[in-house]
């Protein structure tokens, strides 16, 4: 078992002076010192590292805690003094190569951390900071993190120009630190940030960069407006001074990084001032200059926010579109259903799709009609799915390697296996029968990968030349033998003492009494002892007591051993393939720069294959969904209506032990286009809205859909108020956090809008709650004039349908059956999950109380409060309108008269109670003006 690494270092003081030296980096820098096999931190850092993140286990055992750093434990036990036990020393953490890799992944993913490599190259006091990562620029730390990069690293810097009007200007630039390209745009935006908070959503930006002035930090609210936005989206913040976003240089700095050989300043994106702003930023910030490969190799291009649906972070949540910290199942969310992708690069493209719903309706049919094909053609979807993207590499990073710098001979290879594999693709895509598929798929793919193949042509003709193919299967990277008189010789000698190796192999097995490969095995790439022999636990004692073996070590499988001739020939051995190695480096760097040459092209294959990849997946999850999905029809902008038949949430039907209820949707402008939806808790009102938000937007994504029948207009945007919960650390309450959502609702919405609404107004009280609801409804319906659901407990709210035609009220039914008598009523309940025409006046409250198992006598009171409540309320506003302010004084003032005869008639105390009263009631029936009035009616019914 692995011990955490003991925290030893030959100059400890030296080093703490030079620690302490050091420049504040703040809160969310940490630095982390590499020492060959393990790593260090120090002062706050290590205290970060211990009391935050990583368990004390995963610290000092991390072989026996894979999922360590997973988790949190506040301990600072792991926590080390280097130098002395007081004020001058240095608190220090050690960590493991695999604890120091877990660690990186949750700073960078989830804790939104920026992380410093130090390195000294010479293991005296000359460190130097080798590698900076964050939430949006991981090329540095790539293959620290094992490749496992679920989404693209996106980072944007963002510039505003606020003045006292509405609008204000919004200039970002933003990037993929693994694709060569800028993007920038600029736009008018309203207070709340509204077309900002959709790009960072369109983009899925993991990191933001903003501009802050020098004491104005705390107090620039365009600036904590901006911040909150940016955390709502779960990106990480980097603030940095204005001076970093001044555009003096910027026309230089393009010049020197863009393909493009005309002068930037005719790039009509030039003439957008906040985004160069932008730029300036963000390319300082990720030092792109600072690399001389990237000059002339980068693309700028500009993006429309018009071109896809607007979602904002709202959206996102409530259609579960994207897995969350806490989704134990894949099937939790949309991204989860649809990503049957094969590829990295792939299920990249899927989130971006998803983020991203198209709002050309000749763009989405295209899309369908890919889907459809591959829908309907099993054969071409399985053999593409199972023998060609299969074995895809992530292209994109591979192209980063070359253009790094970083690549080496085992990278050729991946590319090269990719190439090779090109015309299994074009040969399949050939076989395609169906004349209405074979066009479309020509287009997207087989046209596309013919051209491609042949560009790479000689890439796979210069590898199968210089490569060692054969060794591939020994899991070497080598150069052919003949291609060099040098490598020929040394080949010679290698292969000679292979077969001494082999000979001594058989020696011995025959010497032991052993059948090889059966009971002893020939060793010959031990990660430890590199060259030896291993035989099982079981024979391990035809060893014992015979010198001419020496035992290596002893492990689950064997008992590993060698003897003093294959030591020799392996001493040998290692030598002559280090010579080989030396001999060959030089044609590796060759062949190395050659094969960088085709990064371009294996961009352009990468973007192809992911394309294809994702939609084969949508074609996959839609043909295997418990009922099929079917395509729906698409109506252009503002056209037709939606309506869904059978329609079923993607996510919801497919979890355990759910037999999902299908229900329609019918969105139809001036008849149907405002629905409000009411009944019981938990009866399905939620899911009900929720899915027609999922099918829209996947219709518009070109994915089939969950219906039996779908047809649908494009909607703009998907804009949802669905639960709030409380962030009083950002000092926002349920409250606020509902009403700041509506608001964004009422100044985004366009008349192609579809919003979803699932309760509001619950975090106040009831009377301001309902009139707030009204209000916004009727705004919408009046004022905006789109379509949007609504689930509701105000039932009062269904009276909208009388005064507006385009509102429907519809409820979800629960069948009522049961017993009762004069002190309880017992009632049965039974959701029936399905969606009528009409109102539903009972929210069932109590009942979902009964299900959690109340107490009962907390149930029965609240059904007897409930009950007194609802009586008082139904009498006083029926009797509340029947009358005036009027009548109110009319009635008051004969009631006082009244009285006050009452009253002279009955002074003296000669009559009892009783007589007071029957004198009280005559004087009453004798008033025919009195009993007239309404007020007084009222008074006489309470």
């Amino acid at each position: 078992m692995a011990s955490r690494p003991e925290l030893k270092l030959d100059d400890e003081g030296g080093f703490i002076r030079f620690f302490k030296s050091l420049p504040d980096v703040g809160d969310d820098t940490i630095r982390i010192f590499d020492r060959g096999d393990w790593y260090t931190s120090h002062g706050q850092d290590a205290m970060f590292i211990a009391k935050t993140v990583m368990p004390a286990q995963a610290l000092q055992k991390p072989n026996s805690y894979p999922n360590a750093g997973m988790q949190v434990y506040k301990t600072t036990s792991v926590v080390r003094q280097l130098g002395r036990n007081d004020h001058t020393g240095l608190p220090s953490v050690t960590m493991t190569i695999t604890v120091f890799r877990q660690f990186l992944r949750e700073a960078l993913f989830k804790l939104g951390k920026r992380v410093e490599m130090w390195e000294s190259p010479s293991g005296r006091m000359n460190w130097k900071c080798v590698k900076q990562a964050s939430p949006g620029n991981l090329q540095d730390v790539e293959d620290d993190l094992g490749g496992q990069i679920d989404s693209a690293p996106m980072i944007m810097a963002v510039k505003i120009s606020a003045k006292a009007s509405e609008a204000r200007s919004v200039g970002v630039c933003f990037a993929d630190a693994s694709v060569r390209e800028l993007g920038v745009s600029e736009f008018l935006d309203n207070d709340l940030y509204s077309n900002f908070e959709s790009l960072l959503i369109q983009l899925g930006v993991r990191e933001c960069i903003v501009q802050i002035d020098r004491g104005e930090k705390d107090k620039d609210p365009e600036l904590a407006k901006l911040r909150q936005i940016i955390d709502n989206c779960g990106a990480a913040i980097a603030e940095r001074p204005a001076g970093d976003f001044g555009t003096r240089d910027i026309e230089q700095d393009l010049a020197r990084l863009l393909k493009d050989e005309k002068s930037a300043a005719l790039l009509p994106q030039t003439d957008l001032k906040l985004a160069m702003g932008s730029a300036a930023s963000l390319i300082k910030y990720l030092g792109v200059l600072q690399d001389p490969s990237n000059f002339g190799q980068y693309r700028l291009y500009q993006h429309d926010l018009a071109h896809f649906m607007k979602l904002d972070a709202a959206a996102v949540k409530a259609l579960n579109l994207m897995p969350g910290p806490r989704d134990g199942s894949k099937t939790m969310s949309i991204y989860g259903v649809l990503n049957h992708c094969k590829t990295p690069v792939g299920s990249r493209l899927l989130a971006q799709w998803l983020k991203q719903p198209l709002m050309s309706r000749e763009e989405i049919e295209k899309r369908q009609q890919l889907v459809e094909a591959f829908f309907n053609d099993t054969e071409l979807r399985q053999t593409l799915q199972e023998e060609h993207l299969r074995s895809v590499p992530d292209l994109y990073r591979l192209s980063k390697r070359f253009q790094r710098g970083k690549a080496n001979l085992e990278d050729v290879v991946r590319a090269y296996q990719v190439v090779i594999r090109l015309p299994g693709f074009i040969g399949t895509f050939e076989g395609v029968m169906d004349e209405a598929y074979r066009d479309p798929l020509d287009e997207a793919y087989t046209s596309k990968l013919r051209d491609l193949s042949d560009n790479l042509g000689k890439l796979q003709d210069m590898v199968e030349q210089t490569v060692d193919l054969d060794a591939l299967d020994r899991h070497e990277y080598i150069i052919k033998s003949e291609y060099d008189q040098s490598l020929r010789i040394i080949r010679r000698k290698l292969d000679q003492l292979d077969r001494d190796i082999r000979e001594e192999f058989r020696d011995t097995a025959s010497d032991l009494g052993q059948e090889a490969d059966k009971k002893i095995f020939l060793e010959t790439n031990h990660k430890v002892h590199g060259v030896c022999m291993r035989l099982t636990r079981q024979e391990a004692g035809s060893i014992r007591n015979k010198p001419k073996y020496q035992e290596c070590s002893t492990q689950k499988n064997g008992v590993y051993f060698t003897t003093k001739k294959m030591q020799a020939y392996r001493r040998e051995y290692d030598q002559l393939s280090q010579n080989y190695n030396r001999t060959q480096s030089s044609l590796v760097n060759e062949v190395v720069n050659v094969a960088s040459s085709y990064c371009p092209v294996l961009e352009r294959l990468a973007g192809v294959l992911a394309h294809l990849d994702v939609i084969v997946s949508l074609a996959h999850c839609s043909v295997h969904a418990p009922e099929a999905y079917v395509r729906p029809k698409i109506h252009a902008r503002g056209e037709g209506r939606t309506k869904l038949v059978g329609a079923r949430h993607p996510c919801m039907e497919l979890q355990d032990d759910v037999q999902f209820i299908t229900n329609d949707v019918d969105l139809a402008r001036g008849s149907s286009s405002f629905l409000i939806i009411t009944g019981p808790n938990m009866g399905g009102k939620s899911t009900y809205i929720r899915q027609a938000g999922v099918i829209a937007l996947m219709a518009q994504v070109g994915c089939f859909v969950p219906c039996a029948e779908a047809e649908l207009t494009i909607f703009d945007s998907i804009l949802a108020r669905v639960g709030a919960s409380d962030s009083q650390l950002k000092g926002v309450s349920t409250f606020m956090a509902e009403m700041l959502e509506t608001a964004n609702i009422l100044k985004s919405a366009t008349a192609e809008s579809l919003i979803i609404i699932d309760e509001l107004g619950r975090g106040t009280s009831t009377y301001d709650g309902f009139g707030l609801a009204w209000a916004i409804s009727e705004h919408i319906v009046k004022e905006i004039g789109c379509f949007a659901m609504f689930a509701t407990h105000f039932h009062e709210l269904t009276a909208l349908a009388d005064q507006h035609p385009q509102v429907t009220n519809l409820h979800v039914t629960a069948h009522i059956s049961g017993t009762g008598d004069d002190s309880a009523v017992k009632r049965e309940v039974t959701l029936l999950y399905k969606v009528e025409p009409g109102i539903c006046d009972q929210s069932f409250g109590i009942h979902v109380a009964e299900l959690v198992r109340f107490p009962d006598k907390v149930v029965r009171m609240a059904k007897r409060k409930a009950d007194e409540l609802e009586d008082f309320t139904t009498k006083h506003e029926d009797l509340a309108l029947s009358y005036s302010k009027d009548d109110v004084e009319e009635g008051s003032a004969m009631l006082k008269q009244l009285l006050i005869q009452w009253k002279d008639q009955v002074k003296g105390g000669e009559m009892t109670k009783e007589e007071q009263v029957a004198k009280l009631k005559e004087l009453v029936a004798a008033d025919s003006k009195l009993l007239a009035n309404p007020f007084f009616q009222s008074v006489k019914a309470l």
